[in-house]
């Protein structure tokens, strides 16, 4: 379980943890206002409005211009710089979940880093520390029942991962947290009862004997699975879906009684147990259900993503063998988010288009990784983000979907308009590529980059009289191969940015697989 969520997360280490509840105001949105994205991952997009929210691996942003400028709220208000790993907006109110890596005995643990929230649309901003348990085990009233709980003492692996708002609740999908309601934003939380790994639907009529925990061994309370809980969607104040490694689990009642669906009690089944998001698409003569799936300990699960549209009784499988990290709905359009790209069907799954390279020809920029992490629709514009920044394609009648792309990055920028940089340093061409970072000293104009090896012999003509703007910096990317398609030996190799009109500049790369 472990391994599934660590894929799932761009993460961030910090040596601060903010505790207890605290309050800051932000003056008209005002935060760390810049050009740039304040990161490169992005783990969650959400629309509200005009207004796009970002949750990355170094902390929230937005941009209410289409991304030409960027509020970053990283080391503002409540915010430090930890990586986002839930976000949910319901009218003013946003929340977010925080994560990050904490080193004990030589062995990083994901910990989650608390909630910060605002019901004015950002204007001022709450945090409240991760929810944890006092004791060791508490007794949960359920009906006439007593169920023995797991209390959870500790914040590492205690990471909320979703986030659902109801009229007068507040739901955290907190993974060995479990399920978790608050009334008052926050300042309480209450442990929500979902059915064991051995029933289908648990009732307080019902006569109960088992025990909520997740962590085998301990206390002598056996593990369920159904208590691993990664997402939560509330289509309204009574219906509630919740996703678990043990299957998708609904409530018609508040979250009181819970129904469960999983791989193995329906004929008509979700493709693989551990649910990573659901989501809801509103039709105008129906509503379904998508629930992203991934495997669990059954040979005959398989990746995908289910849906339903008769409340659970049965369920379809598109995609599968893919990992599907979202999915944002234009109408009967579906736009999917996978390890493999990101896709578009009309027609639920019978046929699909797969956006090919995502390139910018505005500013020469294109993302490197094909998987896709998150994806959000308004009107025809589709937003899509990975671990190599955000970017947006227009999907309509005078243009095809994925044909013309914007992408926002961050970069460091230049100290000085006649000054390079190569990024990372060093890099290993087995598993990333190089950027060149430069600009054109604020003119459009046609550029060269040549690299040499530590002898200055000639290794790759990476651009030849390509024409890059001057309205912004640019990255070219190089993979370390040569210009005969060989991968290029360790060391240090040189390069030279010749600029139309302009004395060359140089720069250094560092190879090293």
């Amino acid at each position: 379980m472990n391994r599934i969520m660590t894929t799932t997360l761009f993460l961030v280490c910090s040596t601060s943890l903010l505790r207890g509840q605290s309050n800051s105001t932000l003056s008209n949105l005002a935060g760390n206002r810049s050009l740039l994205l304040g990161s490169n991952s992005a783990s969650s997009l959400l629309l509200s409005g005009d207004t796009l929210w970002i949750g990355s691996g170094r902390g929230l942003s937005f941009t209410a211009d289409g991304g030409t400028t960027w509020t970053n709220l990283a080391n503002t208000a409540t915010f430090d710089d930890k990586a986002i790993s839930g976000l949910t907006i319901q009218g003013d109110e946003i929340w977010a979940a925080t994560v990050y890596s904490k080193t004990i005995d030589n062995t990083s643990y994901l910990t989650g880093g608390g909630l910060h929230f605002s019901t004015n649309h950002g204007k001022s901003w709450n945090f409240v520390a991760q929810p944890t348990d006092t004791g060791k085990v508490d007794t949960l009233v359920y009906g006439h029942n007593k169920i023995p709980s797991l209390a959870i003492t500790v914040t590492e692996l205690n990471v909320t991962f979703d986030i659902a708002l109801t009229s007068s609740s507040a739901w955290i999908a907190s993974w060995y947290g479990m399920l978790r309601k608050s009334t008052d934003h926050g300042k309480t939380w209450v442990r929500v009862v979902l059915p064991p790994d051995d029933l289908n639907s648990i009732s307080p009529s019902d006569t109960l004997s088992f025990n909520m925990s997740n962590s085998q061994g301990k206390l002598n309370l056996g593990e369920n699975r159904n208590h691993f809980v990664f997402a939560v969607h509330a289509s309204s104040d009574s219906l509630l879906w919740v996703g678990t490694a043990g299957g998708v689990n609904k409530s018609t009642d508040g979250g009181v009684s819970w129904r469960k669906f999983n791989h193995r009690n329906q004929q008509q089944a979700i493709c693989g147990d551990y649910i990573a998001a659901i989501r809801e698409q509103r039709l105008s003569n129906r509503t379904i259900i998508w629930a992203l799936c991934n495997t669990g300990d059954q040979s005959d699960e398989r990746r995908g993503i289910s849906y339903t549209d008769n409340g659970g009784d049965t369920w379809k499988t598109i995609l599968f063998s893919e990992f599907v990290r979202d999915v944002a709905f234009k109408d009967s359009i579906l736009y999917i988010a996978t390890d493999g790209g990101l896709y578009r069907t009309m027609d639920m799954g019978k046929t699909f288009i797969r956006a090919g390279t995502v390139y910018d020809p505005i500013n020469g920029q294109r993302l490197t990784e094909n998987k896709v992490y998150t994806v959000q629709v308004k009107g025809d514009t589709v937003w899509a983000g990975g671990s190599d920044g955000v970017a947006y394609t227009i999907d309509s009648n005078p243009e095809s979907f994925g044909a013309r792309w914007r992408i926002f990055r961050t970069y460091e920028p230049l100290q000085n308009s006649a000054s390079t940089y190569s990024y990372p340093l060093p890099f290993s061409p087995s598993n990333e590529v190089v950027r060149l970072h430069y600009s054109t000293q604020g003119r459009t104009a046609a550029v060269t980059i040549r690299i040499f090896d530590f002898t200055m012999h000639p290794v790759k003509t990476l651009l030849r009289n390509a024409v890059r703007s001057g309205s912004s910096e640019h990255d070219e990317i190089w993979n370390g191969n040569d210009d005969s398609n060989r991968r290029v030996a360790n060391g240090v190799y040189f390069y030279r940015v010749e600029i139309e009109g302009s004395e060359p500049i140089w720069g250094k790369i560092l190879v090293l697989q």
